[in-house]
């Protein structure tokens, strides 16, 4: 019972302030990005994406924040869909940028929710 206490002390997400500097923020600056030229909504994007994935993951080592360990990598793969959207390796307007920001919010949303439904909240 103290591991877990401990763990939740050291938890980010414990924090208001730092949850929403680390995770609300970024997700906001997301959907905000989709009213931007396309080469600003990657940089937007890609810089969003690796804010929340180092924020990840540095949680999960800090308190054993079990999705965050699957977060964490999900965020930093998701850049590679986003510069391909941005250099034109496909043909996408703006219902592929919808798309895929709902990919990577909703599937954060998943991986977060099966992750500590099976595991539970720290591991």
């Amino acid at each position: 019972m103290s591991t877990e206490t401990d763990a939740s002390m050291r938890d980010w997400l414990r924090s208001p302030t730092t949850s929403l500097l680390a995770w609300w923020g970024p997700q906001t600056a997301i959907v905000a990005g989709l009213l931007a030229s396309v080469p600003v909504r990657a940089a937007i994007w890609t810089f969003a994406l690796v804010w929340m994935g180092v924020a990840c993951i540095l949680n999960a080592r800090r308190c054993g924040r079990t999705h965050c360990r699957y977060t964490g990598p999900y965020y930093l793969a998701m850049i590679v869909p986003v510069i391909a959207f941005e250099a034109g390796l496909g043909s996408v307007g703006m219902l592929g940028w919808v798309c895929l920001g709902v990919i990577i919010l909703g599937g954060s949303g998943l991986i977060w929710w099966a992750t500590e439904r099976a595991w539970g909240k720290f591991s």
